[in-house]
């Protein structure tokens, strides 16, 4: 039986890389490659896209509508890695643990991957709406922080530079005028009326990110506790191989670090509070589950294979 053949659209870029380093040894799939001069001639990369049974784009948002133009095979099935599709109808959003998700994803011609920060934050808010216990009016704020590398060539050349400034030691916050290109697609999947309050940090350190959500126990409904949304957790995410609800009272040493799952897969998530309030925090490889990793387990489901395959847990 021949093997399933896979194209990276983009391969140059970050997300593209990670994909590559996750599919080069794996003897289960052909991986076409184009020449280095024509990387950007449309003729050679529809060629390849319409030989392959699964493509990635690794691409800017404009260059990713573009690509799927070229994609004329009805056979050709996508994954998306930029922000183009996410809510576009006739995509199925790539979140594998969402309710009914998986199911969706593995019979798909299109999935458009998630976002890095709308992975920790869809993974905190998404069960509380579907289970009824956050209405799905409130007014939700949402704080995170992530490692360079998320931002893309132009702030890791920034960040690696041997001359660059004292500010880039510190973290810092962006999207200050409170727009993120992640927030259409944080409130439609989470199933919220309005996008969250969403103030991110770009931080010195290469990969990893925490999302964090604070919520007052009295929006939500029912008698709800630290202790019965740590149970809707386990119960939604049981026998997950990727996310881990983390114990409780994790982490002992009060400090949830940002950088602890890079290189890695998974997310872990945490739920801590007090004082009538709880603070949900998800953490997560911006560049793994956050991007690469969470298309390479898109791509297993899509073509059958075991989900976490090429993965690291």
């Amino acid at each position: 039986m021949s093997r399933p053949i896979v194209y990276i659209d983009g391969r140059e870029g970050t997300t593209g890389l990670q994909i590559y380093d996750r599919l080069s040894a794996r003897e289960d799939i052909e991986l076409l490659l184009i020449d280095g001069e024509k990387r950007k001639d449309p003729a050679e990369r529809a060629r390849l896209m319409n030989g392959a049974d699964i493509v990635f784009l690794c691409l800017p948002d404009d260059a990713a509508v573009e690509a799927v133009e070229l994609a004329a095979n009805p056979n050709t099935r996508i994954i998306d890695c930029s922000t183009a599709h996410r809510v576009a109808p006739g995509w199925v959003y790539g979140f594998p643990e969402l309710t009914g998700q998986r199911e969706k994803i593995r019979s798909a011609g299109r999935v458009a991957n998630p976002g890095c920060y709308a992975t920790g934050f869809l993974a905190l808010v998404r069960p509380l709406v579907e289970r009824g216990v956050l209405p799905a009016g409130a007014r939700v704020t949402c704080h995170a922080l992530s490692g360079y590398t998320g931002a893309g060539k132009k702030a890791i050349a920034q960040y690696t530079a041997p001359d660059r400034e004292t500010e880039l030691d510190g973290p810092r916050h962006y999207a200050v005028s409170l727009s993120h290109k992640h927030l259409p697609e944080m409130a439609a999947v989470a199933g919220l009326d309005s996008p969250p309050l969403f103030t991110p940090m770009i931080c010195d350190y290469p990969q990893g990110m925490v999302v964090t959500v604070p919520l007052w126990l009295d929006q939500l409904n029912g008698e709800q506790s630290i202790d019965t949304l740590r149970t809707l957790y386990a119960g939604y995410y049981c026998g997950s191989p990727v996310v881990e609800l983390r114990p409780a009272g994790a982490p002992a040493c009060g400090f949830i670090g940002s950088n602890n799952l890079a290189g890695k897969d998974t997310l872990q998530i945490f739920v801590n509070g007090g004082g009538g309030a709880v603070l949900l925090s998800a953490r997560l490889d911006n560049l793994g589950k956050g991007a690469s990793g969470a298309a390479v387990q898109n791509m297993n489901l899509m073509l059958g294979f075991e989900e976490t395959a090429g993965l690291s847990l």
